[in-house]
């Protein structure tokens, strides 16, 4: 299962994502969304998890739950939505 991760501090690493998802059972990858042009992080990751009783143990043991001095924002990651649009509502 995918896990979106926000309210992230911005002093968060990936390592210490895994560490506190590893509690809950095998993780596969943990991925800090940073910004594209300067590389800084954007306050928000995701998790994958391959168990889907550990992941949904996961999320309910860590939303909410405070972390480098932030309350985190747990959920079931949601598909990424590719049509971004060009903002002229499809008419030239």
């Amino acid at each position: 299962m995918n896990i979106y991760v926000g309210n992230l501090s911005f002093d968060a690493t990936e390592e210490n994502l895994r560490d506190a998802f590893a509690q809950y059972g095998e993780v596969s990858s943990a991925k800090l969304v940073t910004d594209r042009d300067s590389g800084r992080p954007r306050g928000f990751g995701f998790v994958e998890m391959p168990n889907d009783e550990e992941a949904n143990a996961a999320i309910s043991g860590l939303h909410e739950t405070e972390m480098m001095g932030r309350n985190l924002n747990v959920s079931e990651a949601r598909p990424r939505n590719d049509n971004r649009g060009g903002g002229r509502g499809g008419r030239w």
